[in-house]
């Protein structure tokens, strides 16, 4: 006998909760694969680089004061600064994270300074693919000039500009292994910022949230049966940003000891919740029943699986 019981506290308490926003704005964005706002100056500066989303990244946070004063906005790649003393134009700055995060570690000779720049601001040169890269997302003005040559971090070959670092991932397509460090997120932790600010946040402008990812978590109520017994089931729909997904479609499959399956379809609530209970009798002494779990929402789909013991 299946039916469906109302969600527990519990639930509630395992569901992100949500950060406060600033008042809406007609100028804004909303990135949905972060679950933040760019908004005014900051979403201007974003979208004169035709190149953005590839430099940047996605942000991570809102608009916030930081930890060191400046009213800033933290990107995956980059770190924008607000200069109210500046001309308009000149306000929107970006932090010199390279300079910010660089330490000297293992340095790698070129051999072929032919297909090198060198730059006599700083006395390093740019090279191979590097320069390539470089030049094509917009140099010194983008990027700053090199403060280091090749060196070795964290097992991969990188090299540091101003406000950047630039590293080589073999494992990419060739003509995209060069990228730009996540190094945004590495220096949001390194001020110690609020890790508050990194929860995803409502649109300012009220556009929907946009579900690239299905996550799906489920549980038992009791680890341990009788084998005559009731059972309940909760399962958590969620997007990637962690926030409930309303309405995915869930099936539970439940794997009996004897080769049986058994199949309930539950909706997920507002709360991306669904709840279901079924009873069994005389399933065998020490059996593991697991359940298979997935849910569907906008042609995305994440699964799991849960499971509990006839103990007795």
């Amino acid at each position: 006998m299946r039916k469906l019981i109302s969600p527990i506290a519990l639930l509630i308490l395992l569901l992100p909760a949500q950060a406060p926003v600033r008042a809406q704005s007609a100028d804004s964005r909303y990135f949905s694969e972060t679950g933040h706002n760019v908004a005014g100056e900051f979403l201007a500066f974003y979208q004169s680089n035709p190149d953005a989303e590839y430099i940047y990244g996605y942000p991570i946070t809102e608009q916030v004061r930081s930890a060191d004063g400046r009213i800033v906005q933290y990107f995956q790649r980059a770190r924008f600064e607000l200069h109210e003393d500046q001309p308009e134009g000149s306000r929107v700055q970006l932090t010199a994270l390279g300079r910010e995060m660089y330490a000297a570690s293992n340095p790698l000779e070129v051999g072929n300074s032919f297909a090198c720049r060198l730059y006599a601001e700083t006395g390093f040169s740019v090279c191979f693919a590097f320069l390539d890269f470089f030049d094509e997302h917009g140099g010194a003005a983008q990027f700053g000039f090199p403060i280091s040559g090749f060196e070795y971090h964290e097992n991969k070959i990188v090299q540091y500009f101003e406000r950047a670092r630039l590293e080589w991932q073999p494992w990419r397509p060739e003509g995209v292994r060069v990228v730009v460090s996540d190094l945004g997120r590495v220096f949001f932790d390194k001020l110690n910022e609020d890790p508050a600010l990194l929860l995803p946040v409502n649109p300012l402008d009220n556009a929907p949230r946009i579900v690239s990812e299905v996550r799906v978590r489920a549980f038992v109520l009791k680890a341990v049966t009788l084998s005559t017994d009731n059972q309940s089931f909760f399962v958590i729909a969620q997007d990637q940003n962690m926030q409930p997904v309303a309405g995915a479609e869930c099936v539970a499959v439940v794997n009996w000891p004897n080769g049986m399956k058994d199949s309930t379809a539950l909706p997920s609530d507002n709360n991306g919740v669904g709840v279901f209970s079924l009873a069994f009798n005389n399933q065998p002494y020490g059996s593991l029943i697991y359940v298979e779990i997935s849910c569907s929402f906008n042609g995305h789909t994440g699964k799991t699986t849960t499971s509990f013991r006839i103990w007795y």
